[in-house]
This record gives structure tokens, C-alpha cells and sequence, in this order.
């Protein structure tokens, strides 16, 4: 049974910690190859399995040293339809993938138990390219496309799902309802492009707003990931939209999205740096509690991250 399905613990407060760049580093720092960058795929094979087990393990491990508790990824991104044609997979293949990324990651709490909580998040990828979306995905499509692969998880014991880097805001809409409708706690973490905003122009402010004024509310937080703090920093302000956002995951490397695609080596940024930022974000946003890195990142720049918040004390240990 879902352990937090119906109370989230970040909601409560304290500090949580989240994973990095997954598929970035075990391609570029682990000579791992994935699949049309489905992470998924991985679950089938005993080495590609052991090399979840081991990226996740250094995290948790993290968290429990620091007394963080933890928000714990499926490798789910890229496990729906959208993608079955290029994955070569059909429905049902993709509903057992769902199922057995949530019974990984349980497992994998059952290891650590005992000390912080550990949320089970089910990760939820937009249709199409992350970067580039291909065309406007109205809000009524995107309910009705979300249900199958929500209905799948809602089976399992995922806690929670979340819309990772989401580029438009009728898409998150979607998303939302289809999550409400099958009980599911659901978060939306927006990506933005060098100047703040969403590939479509909108900014971040106007789709939080726009996501909960037509799902009265329905988010449970938002979060912001896949860009460098420089590039949505400037964008954030002491609002009512602001105060939505509880999450960071951000991009290690200064590169725009379309640089990032034609780069033929991994640009890991600064580690420390990287701490840095987040640090004087929280200072702007004390109501951050939940930090983790994209791509570029692995457990380096997450420990950077934790011991900068450490330092400058906005680290509080989870209950």
C-alpha cells in the first residue's frame, strides 16, 4: 500500500533531497547506454538494474547521513504511450515497466527505512521532446492521454507523481486533472529557457497561476528543473506564485537547451558553485524544502548543494 499517498511529509516541512541528472551521468560518466534516453529500459537487465541500484543507493545514503528525508524517483519519465512506437514497446509492456520502476524503488526504501521519510514519487514526462515541444497540447488532450499511465500507477505504492520538465502549462493542466481524478498527489516542475520562461513565451509566474486557477488548486507544489539557477533567478519574486514553488532540481551547465543537444561531451558545471546558488536561492526563498540536480548533475553537486543549505542554515532535518 502507498505509505504517504494521502500526506505528503515535504508538505509538513524539513528538508528533502532529491536525485540528479539520472540518465546524464550514467551515459556520460558510466558508459551506460539507455535507450532513447528511457531509463526504463534499463529495468530488464541485470547490469542495467544493478546501475539504477547503485545511482539511487549513493543518494539515499546522502539523505540519511544528513537526516534529509528523501523524494525518490521511478525511472517512469519516458513509460508511456508517446513513446511506443520508438521504444518498441506495446501497452502492456509499458504498464509493467511502471510497475516494476515503483517496485524498485520500494524496494529500495525498504532498504533505507528507519530513519527520514522516503516518498515514492512516480516521475511523469511531457509528450515529446522536453526542449522543443512540438505543438500546443490542449489541456482536455492532455487529461485524457495522462489517465492510462496514471491508472497504472495508481495501483502501485507510489506516493505521488510528478510532471517533469513541462514546457507548457495547458499540458500541466492536463496532467493535474488526470492525477486528481485517479487520487493521486500530483507536482508539476516547469522548465524554462534561458530568459525565464517557457519555450512558448509564458512565463513562469503566469503558468503556475494559469495551472491553478483551472484546477482549483489541485497542484500540491510546483518545482522548476532542467535550467541553470541563472536562468529563472531573475524570474522569481516574493508572490502568491512564488510561494507555490517548493522544489529546485536545476541544470548543472550554463548552456541553453539547444547547446546542451549539440554537445558532444557532458558539461558538468561547478559543483560548488552550483551549492552556492541554491544557497542564496533559498535565502530569497526560505520556503524551499525540496533540492536535487538535473543534467550535468550527479551526487557531487547534491552533496555540494546539502552542505552549502548546511551552511548557511537552511537545513532542517526531516521528521
Amino acid at each position: 500500500m502507498p505509505r504517504y499517498r494521502y500526506a505528503l511529509p515535504q508538505l509538513e516541512g524539513g528538508t528533502f533531497l532529491a536525485d540528479a541528472g539520472l540518465e546524464t551521468d550514467l551515459i556520460f560518466n558510466h558508459g551506460i547506454e539507455i535507450r532513447e534516453f528511457a531509463a526504463h529500459t534499463l529495468l530488464p537487465e541485470a547490469e542495467g538494474r544493478a546501475a539504477l541500484e547503485r545511482y539511487f543507493t549513493g543518494f539515499l545514503d546522502l539523505a540519511r547521513e544528513t537526516g534529509a528525508g528523501f523524494v525518490l524517483d521511478t525511472v517512469t519519465w519516458k513509460a508511456h504511450r508517446h513513446w511506443a512506437a520508438d521504444l518498441g514497446q506495446d501497452a502492456d509492456e509499458l504498464r509493467a515497466a511502471n510497475e516494476d520502476a515503483v517496485g524498485l524503488a520500494s524496494a529500495l526504501r525498504a532498504r533505507f527505512d528507519g530513519g527520514a521519510p522516503i516518498v515514492i514519487n512516480a516521475v511523469i514526462g511531457p509528450r515529446g521532446d522536453a526542449y522543443r515541444p512540438d505543438r500546443k497540447i490542449p489541456a482536455d488532450e492532455a487529461e485524457a492521454y495522462y489517465a492510462e499511465q496514471l491508472g497504472w500507477l495508481a495501483d502501485t505504492e507510489a506516493d505521488m507523481v510528478t510532471g517533469l520538465t513541462f514546457n507548457q502549462s495547458s499540458e500541466a493542466i492536463g496532467l493535474v486533472r488526470a492525477a486528481t481524478a485517479s487520487d493521486l498527489p500530483v507536482a508539476i516542475s516547469f522548465t524554462v529557457e534561458t530568459d525565464g520562461r517557457l519555450p512558448d513565451g509564458q512565463s513562469l509566474g503566469e503558468a503556475i497561476r494559469a495551472v491553478d486557477d483551472a484546477t482549483a488548486g489541485g497542484t500540491a507544489y510546483f518545482m522548476v528543473n532542467c535550467a541553470h539557477p541563472d536562468h529563472f533567478a531573475d524570474a522569481l519574486e516574493d508572490a502568491d506564485w512564488a510561494r507555490r514553488i517548493r522544489g529546485i532540481r536545476a541544470n548543472a551547465s550554463r548552456r541553453s537547451h539547444a547547446e546542451l543537444d549539440e554537445a558532444p561531451e557532458l558539461d558538468p558545471g561547478d559543483p560548488h558553485e552550483l551549492g552556492q546558488l541554491y544557497a542564496a536561492l533559498h535565502a530569497r526563498m526560505p520556503w524551499l524544502n525540496l533540492f536535487g540536480a538535473c543534467c550535468g548533475g550527479d551526487l557531487r553537486h547534491v552533496t555540494q548543494i546539502a552542505g552549502a543549505l548546511r551552511t548557511v542554515g537552511g537545513f532542517e532535518p526531516a521528521r
